[in-house]
């Protein structure tokens, strides 16, 4: 195990050795919380943990301490809470994005320009310059960027760059020229190219054809992709995450999890949901894998897509869009394609897990569960990822099969506004509808689509309590009869992410018996305001009664 200790709880906490790898342990005068399976809020001030990295027991102030211990420590009063595990993300994207060139914090096009150009100044190797983060709704530019707009910063080097939501690509002219794409390439089923008035590609490819383009950029060697998987988990380590939902994880992405397990270097928790049919097929054969390294990595089901993002309207409606009257979005499967591709996952026990962002790619979705569920019977857990804009007369059916929503707090508080932009008023009863689903009998579970939003899950707390966003805005909350209460925030990132998994009864809570997964955090997350929660400051990472990270 890699302990990094810092000076600052060091000092909060009597430590002298780290916990041994096997013993009876006891973190006592804390002031901690957890749900229980119903959500019911339970507090406690000590924890005792089993040699297999179990919670043995919670303690309250009056319960006698146990006497025969291998470690003990002294909280002193410090905050405890449940690891907080992220629905939805992209490990090794994580690790990508943290490596190479990050746009997501850029406000204008010349801004990005500039960060591009030092960049590349930078980093003369590798030649193809990769990285992402644009929005060009972020930075009011009116229009997609071009490939003449990077050609002005680099030209000599292939570059190619990530929307924000990862459903589109921005590329230079020599990157689409070493792609062989024209204006005679056709748009791919479920892509689009962007195009000027006499049929050229202008820059941006959408959702499908993302792989014209990917085609020639070159495959990372073994190292890179290790490193990247290394400044991943530390990034999740330190925002509190102790278990992730992998979303489309390749074969590849799945070897590199297999290298840090069996090099003892894999501490998050990963519920890997394939990339596709075949790829889980081609991991877990006919059904999912048990839990690997002691409880570190398992392929529970398969991740497939309906449709694309609404920032690059590739997001699937039902009636064109407010903003672009000639455009729906794009539908990547016919319906019974898509019917097909599900029944096939749910035939060898996979659990299925569906993109879908527009309303009219959830009708698509509930529709397929509708006529599947009468075939698979028993606790299937379908879960629809995403599910940001809703048709009202569709919320109903979440509930009718205890679909999963697979939500992100943190989409809403960015994307309020371009919401209003390309639906119109008319259409935002269903949009990211929290509390509703809820109410409706869907079970919800919270993440972050990492890396298109931050991992750091506090923002997500807060914005699902507020639906403000880090400034505060809009006042009172975007649509806020959609809030949920802190309790039901904290099992979205809890329980209820571990619900999403078919891992309750194991992770989400401090019920004796579970992992033992918990964090120190400098604050009561139950009771600060939404400004505060988010600010919360993790100073220790545990999973599995180890100490997993430590704020330096």
């Amino acid at each position: 195990m890699r302990l990094r200790m810092g000076g600052t709880l060091a000092a909060a906490l009597l430590l002298t050795l780290a916990p041994p790898a096997f013993a009876d342990g006891l973190i006592d005068n804390v002031d901690g919380v957890t749900l229980d399976g119903n959500g019911i809020v339970r507090r406690f001030s000590g924890i005792v943990i089993t040699p297999e990295g179990r919670v043995a027991k919670l303690l309250d102030k009056g319960d006698k301490r146990p006497d025969e211990l291998d470690f003990r420590l002294d909280g002193k009063g410090q905050h405890l809470i449940p690891g907080l595990i992220d629905a939805h993300g992209h490990f090794m994207e994580l690790g990508f994005f943290a490596l190479r060139l990050q746009l997501f914090d850029t406000n204008s096009l010349a801004e990005a320009q500039g960060r591009l150009a030092a960049y590349a100044a930078e980093h003369p190797r590798p030649i193809w310059v990769q990285g992402g983060g644009w929005n060009q709704e972020r930075w009011g530019l009116g229009r997609f960027p071009t490939a003449a707009d990077l050609d002005q910063v680099v030209k000599d080097r292939p570059v190619v760059l990530g929307r924000v939501d990862g459903h589109a690509l921005w590329a230079n002219s020599a990157a689409i020229a070493a792609a062989g794409i024209t204006a005679a390439t056709k748009d791919p089923p479920g892509g689009r190219i962007i195009r000027d008035a006499k049929g050229n590609p202008t820059g941006v490819f959408v959702d499908a054809a993302q792989a014209l383009l990917n085609k020639a950029v070159p495959e990372p060697t073994p190292v890179e992709l290790d490193r990247a998987f290394a400044k991943a988990q530390e990034i999740l380590l330190s925002s509190g995450l102790t278990a992730v939902a992998d979303m489309g994880t390749t074969l590849a992405d799945w070897q590199v999890m297999r290298r840090a397990g069996d090099a003892g270097r894999l501490d998050v928790r990963i519920l890997s949901y394939g990339s596709g049919v075949e790829t889980a097929l081609a991991v877990a054969g006919t059904g999912p894998t048990p839990w690997l390294y002691d409880g570190r990595l398992k392929m529970v089901g398969v991740k497939l897509y309906a449709d694309g993002a609404l920032g690059s309207r590739g997001a699937y409606l039902k009636a064109p869009y407010a903003d672009a009257p000639g455009e729906r979005g794009l539908g990547f499967n016919s319906d019974a394609q898509l019917k097909n591709l599900m029944s096939r996952a749910a035939m060898d026990g996979f659990q299925v897990a569906v993109h879908a962002i527009g309303d009219a790619a959830n009708a698509q979705v509930l529709d397929a569960i509708d006529q599947l569920a009468e075939t698979y019977k028993g606790d299937r857990r379908w879960r629809i990822e995403h599910a940001q804009i809703v048709d009202v007369a569709d919320l109903p059916r979440f509930g009718r099969n205890g679909v999963i929503a697979s939500m992100q707090p943190t989409h809403e508080t960015s994307d309020w506004r371009m919401a209003e932009a390309r639906l119109g008023p008319a259409r935002l009863e269903g949009a990211y509808a929290w509390a509703t689903m809820l109410k409706l009998g869907s079970p919800l579970a919270f993440g972050s689509d990492f890396p298109v939003e931050s991992p750091n899950p506090f923002p997500g707390l807060a914005a699902a309590i507020s639906r403000e966003d880090e400034k505060g805005e809009p006042a009172g909350g975007w649509r806020p009869q959609e809030k949920v209460t802190i309790a039901q925030a904290l099992a979205g990132f809890t329980t209820m992410a571990a619900h999403a998994g078919f891992a309750e009864d194991r992770l989400g809570s401090l019920e004796p018996g579970h992992m033992a997964d918990f964090l120190l955090v400098d604050r009561d997350v139950m009771v600060v305001p939404a400004k505060e929660l988010r600010e919360t400051k993790v100073l220790e990472t545990w999973i599995g009664g180890r100490r997993a990270w430590v704020r330096k």
